[in-house]
């Protein structure tokens, strides 16, 4: 392997062998059970990148040997014909992963919608539940991004124990859960946010920094400490002469001098979808054997 290759985590190689793992399971569950995982994906509207996000989704879970169920609303979709949709979804035993495409259209309340889907099904990891759980380090599913940063970390540099994890965004997708789950990992974990007072300064204490601010470019490489893994959860679009490109939240040029970075894309992007399909199998074991979860 070159260094240049060397230098950059593929998560596109980590992810493919994950989906095949999870194949190979799913192959083994269905001879012994006749059943498959199924994972039902509601997108609501027309919005463009939602579109390609749920049909690699779609396509992604379809390759492992599982079910899929599309189910595409309208923009003026009620919140109620949702939530309706969501309890019929609860009821259903063939499903055992339920997700809501995000962002919903204004009328519609995320968090109630997220709350609706039973706490058993929510791939995602946003019920108000499953957060709980993760938080006071009980069994849960796990919000995928989080997870796969972690697997990332990991296949990288094995044990984290003692080391000094900085991750910059304190949202409840990424931010919150990551800590929770680098804290289990035995990291210090500092949660650094657009209030933090010397924000290059924090960033230059990490030996595992992770940028997801949705912020293009914000950590620039004299932010980053020689030596240090850096994951890049961001993934921006920006517009110049050449057309629109993708860039993360890390100046990736500026970040030579790190151990290993994630490219964008191709680093974390690939590993939740992944993810998603790992804990929709994670789902359907649990159904199976519900005394035992």
């Amino acid at each position: 392997m070159d260094a240049v290759s060397d230098h950059h985590i593929d998560g596109k190689q980590i992810a493919a062998q994950l989906r095949a793992n999870i194949a190979s399971e799913v192959s083994e569950l269905k001879d012994v059970t006749g059943e498959v995982p199924g994972l039902a994906i509601i997108l609501v509207g027309d919005d463009p990148a939602s579109r390609v996000y749920v049909a690699n989704k779609h396509r992604q879970t379809v390759e492992t040997g599982m079910k899929s169920l599309e189910f595409r609303l309208s923009e003026q979709t009620t919140q109620a014909e949702l939530v309706a949709l969501i309890e019929r979804l609860n009821e259903d035993h063939s499903v055992h992963g339920i997700l809501v495409q995000l962002p919903l259209p204004a009328q519609t309340e995320a968090e109630a919608v997220i709350n609706a889907i039973a706490v058993e099904k929510d791939v995602d990891g946003f019920h108000v539940l499953n957060a709980g759980r993760l938080a006071t380090g009980l069994a849960s599913l796990v919000p995928c991004t989080p997870l796969g940063t972690v697997m990332l970390l990991k296949d990288r540099l094995g044990d984290l124990s003692g080391l000094h994890a900085v991750v910059v965004g304190r949202s409840n997708i990424v931010g919150k859960p990551l800590s929770q789950l680098l804290l289990a990992e035995n990291c210090t974990v500092t949660v650094a946010h657009s209030h933090s007072r010397n924000l290059p300064d924090i960033c230059r204490s990490a030996d595992i920094l992770v940028a997801a601010v949705g912020r293009p470019e914000l950590i620039r490489g004299d932010w980053i400490k020689p030596g240090a893994v850096v994951i890049d959860v961001g993934i921006n679009r920006l517009s110049d002469r050449d057309g629109v490109r993708l860039v993360g939240d890390v100046a990736t040029s500026e970040a030579g001098h790190a151990a290993a970075i994630t490219p964008v894309p191709g680093g974390v992007g690939p590993m939740t979808i992944a993810c998603l399909l790992s804990n929709t199998l994670q789902a359907f074991r649990r159904s199976l054997a519900p005394a035992a979860s």
